[in-house]
């Protein structure tokens, strides 16, 4: 599926599905895109910036291919037109190709992509997936953390894409490993991937190693 959608570039920050993105907006260029949103569809997409962007900020400095859509749930008005605004991640998008808007913002083709299940299908992922939650839940306990509601109580059992990158996107630090998790649809690597991580840190904290590296703001 195709859709034309605003994106927002941003530096070291990769946007996963199936979480809520906190956002302030004070930039007029993204403050005029975010009143457009809540015009129309209320979706707008989060894209990390590639190397080098410093030299372009103000224009279109390069962006990685893929990114995280989502919707605006909650958006709150400030002074002088800026905004806080809760974002949705509804899907993972493949950009084709940047549109003339004749907007300050960009705005971009780009195709909705899915998650790919191993040939044994979402049931042959339980086991890997059950000892990455186990591992997820032990290493906020060691941190003193609670769980961070990744799994709706009550609710219906969320599917194994979206277990995967709600641990992901608080328990991998590195940007660029993050953006290789948005890229992976294989659900089988990208749960190799992200178990090995978690696994690797709750390694250093049970040995006594300072959790530096999981970023206290990403378990607050």
């Amino acid at each position: 599926m195709e859709v034309e959608i605003p994106i927002f570039p941003l530096p070291d920050l990769v946007f996963f599905p199936h979480t809520v993105l906190p956002l302030h907006i004070f930039e007029p260029r993204y403050r005029k895109m975010i009143a457009d949103c809540l015009k129309g569809d209320r979706r707008l997409a989060v894209v990390m910036l590639r190397s080098g962007w410093e030299e372009d900020y103000e224009g279109a400095p390069p962006v990685h291919s893929v990114a995280g859509a989502g919707e605006i749930i909650k958006c709150e008005r400030l002074d002088e037109g800026r905004y806080n605004i809760l974002l949705r991640g509804r899907s993972r998008i493949r950009i084709e190709e940047e549109l003339p808007s004749g907007k300050p913002y960009r705005v971009v083709r780009a195709t909705v992509i899915r998650d790919v299940e191993p040939p044994g299908g979402a049931a042959s992922l339980a086991p890997g997936l059950e000892s990455l939650v186990s591992a997820y839940l032990r290493l906020l306990e060691t941190l003193g953390k609670k769980d961070s509601g990744f799994r709706d109580k009550g609710a219906e059992p969320a599917p194994p894409g979206a277990l995967i990158d709600r641990i992901a996107s608080v328990a991998v630090p590195d940007p660029r490993i993050r953006q290789r998790l948005l890229e992976t649809l294989d659900l089988q690597d990208r749960l190799q991937v992200t178990s090995s991580i978690v696994f690797d840190l709750l390694l250093l904290v049970t040995g006594g190693t300072k959790a530096a590296p999981l970023g206290k703001e990403r378990l607050n």
